[in-house]
């Protein structure tokens, strides 16, 4: 297993060996990013900024508007609070196509507390135009979308975790198209929806329905901005209930955006994530079971949905 932040920085040095307009921008996180590789081979392709990520988010936009092809990575926590205001008005509003990596995004820094929590991020972002918003679900479809990236013309906000993640994907034969929702499972009882590092859980937890007779179809939503509302309103009509899963407050995320898809034909909708409360602490692995994020969790709520 490989966590996405490696699988993403590894797949950005390969393409900046031979791309001198490739600019890796960072804020006294390049351990935490997995930079250091990046910053050791390229030194004049890569910018650090100290623990300023306001002056990092504006510095990106900058060279951005002159051509090159930049990538602004560190917590995600900070570049959507502290720094919020620079992605709005120099990213977002200015055009610029500066792609930022929100790593430890959600709750993988879960033993620091709510500090270090970014639930918060889909809700905010999304209401941004021209921000695109994509959450990959593990190491494959990351190093496939650093690719998509460099090139984009448009600001992408990409979140990812911190541990290593199980492979979602086998091999390379998938696609990782922009505003495209992956079938992952193909059922006609009700759809389990994902997004990020909760889709491998989605997945797992589809399967075991399958087992237990229960035909449930399973979607990987890795786009958020721009949406797949065509497969969501399809899975509403022929599979008749919707589940959500994210790594996410429960306003303004995943589950939101899907209701706000179905509300002219709604269909029952149920949504997981993390409640309107204070989190808490633990590991990634541990705050997910307690909010029932993992695949026992999504197993018990998709049987309760069912038997509603």
């Amino acid at each position: 297993m490989t966590p996405c932040r490696k699988a993403f920085t590894d797949a950005l040095l390969q393409l900046a060996r031979t791309d001198q307009d490739i600019i890796a921008v960072t804020t006294d996180a390049r351990g935490s990013v997995t930079l250091g590789d990046f910053a050791r081979e390229l030194p004049d392709q890569f910018v650090e900024c100290g623990i300023a990520e306001q002056n990092a988010v504006g510095i990106s936009a900058g060279l951005a508007h002159s051509g090159k092809k930049v990538f602004v990575c560190g917590p995600a926590c900070f570049y959507v609070a502290r720094s919020l205001e620079q992605v709005k008005v120099d990213v977002a509003y200015s055009r610029n196509p500066v792609k930022i990596l929100g790593v430890s995004g959600g709750v993988a820094y879960g033993a620091l507390g709510a500090t270090h929590h970014s639930l918060h991020d889909i809700a905010v972002l999304r209401t941004f135009p021209a921000m695109n918003i994509v959450l990959p679900a593990d190491a494959r479809q990351t190093r496939k979308l650093v690719k998509w990236l460099v090139d984009f013309p448009q600001p992408v906000y990409v979140r990812v975790g911190r541990a290593a993640v199980p492979d979602v994907y086998a091999g390379d034969a998938f696609d990782c198209i922009p505003g495209r929702a992956n079938c992952l499972l193909e059922g006609t009882e009700l759809t389990l929806i994902a997004t990020g590092e909760t889709v491998y859980h989605a997945l797992m937890a589809g399967r075991e329905l399958h087992r237990q007779g229960i035909r449930a179809r399973v979607l990987d939503c890795s786009f958020i901005k721009p949406f797949d509302t065509q497969a969501i309103r399809l899975a509403a009509a022929e599979t008749g209930r919707l589940l959500t899963v994210e790594e996410h407050s429960r306003f303004g995320g995943l589950g939101a955006l899907v209701a706000e898809t179905i509300s002219e034909n709604p269909v029952p909708l149920r949504i997981l994530g993390i409640p309107d409360e204070d989190v808490v602490h633990g590991t990634s692995a541990e705050i997910f079971r307690h909010y029932g994020l993992d695949c026992a969790g999504i197993v018990r709520q998709a049987r309760s949905f069912l038997n509603r």
